[in-house]
């Protein structure tokens, strides 16, 4: 037996339903029974004349790795895009899908996290002016069909062999990251090539690139040309580590994010620190998300307590970061490398400050300044 939609082989996920057996792997996205071939998504090829509008010129290293993109999805590979945070990474995936649009091919984004499928769409459409992007995420569901798709990593079971193009934004992300499920979905719904876009890419996608089945383009310089920022190492006692948090707040003059480990943390600390600053807790189950990001950046707020949740997708001009009990198993390698990646991103305030507390020193934290090291490294050697 075996799911034609995951791939699914294992007798344990089919279940029998009077003689006819169907795969409970991926009954999430509707019962499929075994022998059935989910249905083409269908659509009507059109030859688009759209070209795209940046806010800025792009730097000669994006450029470069933009045409490298292209070259090889031209050779029929696929191709993974290592690039720091911050970096601009989505820039660099404009070309190619220009180029798939304009040759009449179908062509889409997919991406972990909701919140970050609406900002895309939006940055895209304003990129796109002639095109309709269409996000597709909860909430988003009603329209399902544009010129150009934008989804999250769920929704492409709608899309079976839909794309001749398809973009993956943080394959190195929950939900996505190790779901062998997702990973059958996202392959069945692409036709043609798929373009990684990774800060972290994991030993498998590197093994693929070491055996010549995936192509790799290095982009580690971002667009103001600053080094990236490296995390200051503290090692303390839970406590202390408050304490030394409390003195950094009370000289601080820019706006801060304050990562901890479980939502219990940062509600308890917002209101503990909020009799003292300026502050709130923000989590997955915080109701008004974007206002208090917003009240951020309007300096109505100074300081956000806040879980892994905004290790990713957003943009904060002159933000600092704080990553208090940095040695918690929550925080891997990719979401240090993430959370840092905050700091630094803007033309106006390309350094910052970045701190993990910690008791101990944990491979996740070495890795995570190794390879910024790596980065910052490989920076200076391509100025020379």
């Amino acid at each position: 037996m075996r799911c034609e939609r995951c791939q699914n082989t294992d007798p344990k996920y089919f279940y029998n339903d009077k003689g006819t057996y169907y795969c409970r792997r991926c009954i999430a996205f509707g019962r499929l029974d075994v022998g059935i071939v989910p249905k083409a998504y269908t659509y009507v090829p059109k030859r688009h004349r759209c070209n795209y509008d940046l806010e800025f010129q792009l730097t000669d290293q994006q450029l470069k790795a933009s045409k490298e993109i292209v070259a090889h999805l031209a050779a029929g590979y696929d191709v993974l895009v290592y690039a720091a945070c911050g970096a601009g990474k989505t820039e660099l995936t404009m070309e190619p899908l220009k180029q798939a649009l304009n040759a009449g091919k179908k062509v889409g984004i997919a991406i972990s996290r909701r919140q970050v499928v609406l900002e895309i769409a939006q940055r895209m459409q304003r990129a796109f002016k002639t095109l309709k992007v269409v996000p597709v995420c909860q909430g988003f569901t009603e329209i399902t069909e544009g010129d150009l798709i934008v989804c999250t990593m769920h929704q492409l079971y709608r899309y079976h062999q839909a794309f001749d193009l398809l973009v993956m934004d943080e394959v190195d992300a929950f939900p996505y990251k190790g779901n062998e499920l997702l990973a059958a979905v996202a392959r069945n719904s692409c036709k043609g090539r798929i373009l990684y876009l990774t800060a972290t890419p994991d030993s498998a996608m590197l093994k693929e690139v070491s055996e010549g089945r995936l192509k790799m383009v290095e982009l580690f310089q971002r667009p103001h040309g600053h080094p990236l920022v490296l995390p200051l190492i503290k090692q303390l006692p839970v406590p202390l580590q408050l304490v030394s948090l409390l003195m950094i707040m009370r000289q601080q003059k820019k706006p801060m994010l304050i990562f901890v480990p479980t939502i219990d943390l940062a509600q308890r600390y917002g209101l503990l620190f909020s009799s003292l600053f300026h502050c709130a807790a923000l989590t997955s189950k915080t109701i008004e998300k974007d206002q208090i990001i917003s009240r951020l950046r309007k300096r109505e707020l100074d300081f956000i307590f806040t879980t892994t949740i905004l290790e990713r997708g957003i943009t904060i001009p002159g933000v600092d970061v704080v990553v208090l009990q940095s040695d918690h198993p929550v925080f891997d390698e990719a979401s240090l490398i993430q959370i840092i990646g905050r700091v630094g991103r803007s033309r106006d305030c390309p350094s910052g400050m970045g701190v993990f507390y910690c008791i101990r020193k944990t491979t996740a934290i070495k890795r995570c300044v190794r390879a910024l090291e790596k980065m910052n490294e490989t920076l200076v050697s391509n100025l020379f």
